[in-house]
């Protein structure tokens, strides 16, 4: 059962916030400038929904609200203990039992692009997929525009490695400097996917240049067990890329000749970013899932020893992203 007073429970556990007299400057929280709305098709209902993005207040973190259901049970916050679901997307769930499905990518654009207090508001159980990847909700973000607030930026910093391991399935956290860097492989028998490993400092430059548009994917073969069991009732080539072993059956190919692995980077922005802070730190990910990912956050929050929450330095927040690619491992 998810504990509404996790987030704030987090403080409790840290060491004691920097100290500003030795000039170190420190980040602020962010969020929207205005509401912004849109209406899509939810990949695995079916069913259009509209979505709106609204501003929050400091301290707020990431709260989704369903529209159409009626008084405080309708708010689920964004958070790792309050995952109900993780076998085909990302779904949270309040002590009423009220559930948002498909949240991963619009969690990785708000972590993305830089943003701590955003209200989601629903008129359906189901965030809309748009073209299976983050980059309309990036978009949105930056019609909104944002704003800094006067609060002071907080971020989990990676202080020992944790990591869950499930037969060749990998997923850990280090300690690692300048933001967070995610580390990815993936390894399908199809061969038009195979085996591909790519690795980013995760930045609003680096996550809008070279991550948000990597769209969701899978197998040609998949689609009718999916859809026999009330599942991905609104994909179509328009939101996903569809694999038939060697063939990309998408008529404009793939954005990326390596689309799947960043697609994957993309989904454990999202899925870390219900840590509900930042991290400063380097997750490193083999064939990991959105279970594996949830299972993480949860191995690191049970070790109190591995992590604080503390001032995010400024230099950290807006770190300048690199041209292109951030790091390239696959040679090492």
């Amino acid at each position: 059962m998810f504990d509404e007073t996790a987030r704030d429970d987090m403080s409790t556990w840290t060491a004691p916030a920097r100290d500003d007299s030795r000039g170190v400057a420190h980040a602020r929280q962010r969020t929207l400038k205005s509401a912004i709305s849109c209406t899509g098709t939810a990949l695995h209902s079916g069913q259009k929904v509209t979505m709106t993005l609204l501003p929050a207040a400091p301290d707020t973190g990431i709260i989704f609200r369903r529209t159409d259901i009626a008084g405080r049970r309708a708010e689920i916050p964004a958070l790792w203990n309050a995952v109900a679901d993780s076998r085909l997307c990302t779904v949270i769930a309040n002590a009423d039992g009220v559930t948002v499905a498909t949240i991963e990518h619009l969690m990785a654009a708000l972590a993305g692009c830089g943003l701590d207090n955003v209200v989601v508001e629903l008129n359906g159980g189901e965030v809309p997929i748009m073209d299976g990847s983050a980059a309309p909700f990036v978009f949105l973000i930056e019609c909104a525009g944002t704003v800094e607030q006067e609060a002071v930026r907080k971020a989990i910093r990676i202080r020992r490695a944790v990591s869950v391991r499930n037969d060749q399935t990998v997923a850990s956290l280090a300690p690692g400097r300048g933001g967070l860097t995610i580390d990815f492989e993936i390894d399908f028998a199809a061969r038009a996917i195979g085996r591909q490993r790519d690795a980013y400092l995760v930045t609003p430059a680096t996550f809008k240049q070279d991550i948000a548009r990597a769209r969701t994917f899978g197998m040609l073969e998949d689609i009718p067990k999916m859809r026999a069991a009330g599942l991905g009732l609104g994909g179509s080539l328009d939101n996903a890329v569809v694999v038939n072993d060697d063939q990309i059956l998408n008529e404009d190919g793939l954005r990326f000749s390596n689309e799947f692995v960043r697609h994957k980077i993309l989904d454990a922005v999202g899925d870390l970013a219900l840590a509900g802070y930042p991290i400063i730190g380097r997750f490193d990910g083999v064939r990991s899932s959105h279970a594996h990912n949830n299972k993480l956050l949860r191995a690191l929050f049970a070790d109190t020893t591995a992590w604080t929450l503390e001032p995010m330095p400024a230099a950290q927040s807006a770190a300048p992203a690199p041209a292109g690619r951030a790091l390239e491992r696959l040679s090492a």
